[in-house]
């Protein structure tokens, strides 16, 4: 008997670690994904994966020239007929497949692209990594500081945070402008200080505008300003079998008192600052991080618990936003 109690111990043990490692995994991999597509975003112009010139005014994709054909109409090369099928094969259905998929995901799993891919928001992560340091906040805006284990605010965190608001402001001003124009004018001539008029001052405000926006508002402008965002959204809440965060509310005492004394571990982890425990309709704004779940494994297991997040999707998610309902009208 006393063999089997120890086997039993040794097993809740080993499937504990195995859980919370399972969450430190999740989110890794996810970082992981954040890093390979933030050095994609930044990349793709020198590379032209992706941008148009507007000395050219040319369209490349994937190291190639995307022409429609517009201009070997002009050039009497191409019939109307042929320019028109060209624009429509070339042109129109890519661009509405491209739509289609990205919606299709984002109705099946919500947000999952700014939550796993988005460069902005991989941004909004590290600078209220930053702040939190600096003040124990993950907004300038917040009334109260957001309690994490083993971090408390010191001072010498402002400048970084300030700083890391300016450089991120002037990276993100020049790279949309190799968007637009040839990467290596645009290096070169910052460089060798011969940036025309037009450069430098689509630079200066540039830099100016997104330092503002990292450092007062990037929260808001993911939940309310981002059309990308905005759409995955609509896509999401219109389909009752998208995934969702399941709360297991029978135990909600144990949720309260998950992390003391700080108060429920999912809240305080959560980038976007949500419930994850409420209702869908609540979560508009959520990007499918997972660091709810996380928060949620790590504050469980060590008690010899489960976690009471956990995603459902299809019609395990149907079941959960039809519950959620039925306490909504108690």
């Amino acid at each position: 008997m006393k063999t089997d109690g120890l086997a039993g111990a040794a097993m809740l043990d080993s499937a504990q670690a195995a859980s919370s490692a399972g969450g430190v995994l999740l989110q890794r991999r996810r970082r992981w994904f954040q890093i390979g597509f933030f050095a994609l975003f930044l990349l793709a112009p020198a590379l032209n994966l992706l941008r148009f010139d507007l000395y050219e005014t040319q369209l490349w994709v994937l190291g190639f020239r995307w022409s429609l054909g517009i201009d070997a109409f002009v050039r009497g090369e191409a019939s109307a007929a042929q320019t028109a099928m060209a624009i429509l094969f070339r042109g129109f259905l890519p661009a509405v497949a491209l739509i289609v998929a990205f919606l299709g995901v984002a109705y099946r799993f919500g947000r999952l692209y700014c939550g796993w891919l988005c460069p902005h928001f991989s941004l909004v992560e590290t600078l209220n990594d930053l702040l939190h340091r600096a003040s124990g906040k993950l907004s300038l805006w917040d009334r109260s500081r957001t309690p994490r284990p083993g971090r408390s605010a010191q001072a010498r965190w402002w400048p970084v945070f300030f700083f890391s608001c300016a450089v991120f402001g002037f990276l993100w001003a020049i790279t949309l402008l190799t968007y637009l124009l040839p990467p290596a004018v645009i290096w070169g001539n910052l460089v060798h200080g011969t940036l025309t008029a037009n450069q430098l001052r689509f630079l200066v405000v540039g830099t100016l505008v997104f330092t503002l926006e990292f450092a007062l508002a990037r929260h808001l402008f993911c939940r309310f300003g981002c059309a990308v965002g905005l759409f995955q959204s609509l896509a999401w809440m219109a389909n009752p079998k998208g995934m969702v965060v399941a709360f297991s509310r029978e135990r909600a005492r144990e949720c309260r008192s998950c992390d003391p004394p700080r108060g429920s571990a999912c809240d305080n982890a959560c980038p976007m600052r949500l419930n994850p425990r409420n209702i869908k309709r609540m979560m508009f704004s959520c990007v499918q991080c997972g660091q709810c779940l996380s928060a949620c494994d790590a504050s469980q297991t060590p008690q010899g618990r489960t976690p009471v997040l956990e995603w459902k999707v299809g019609l395990e998610a149907v079941r959960e936003t039809l519950r959620q309902r039925r306490e909504e009208l108690r």
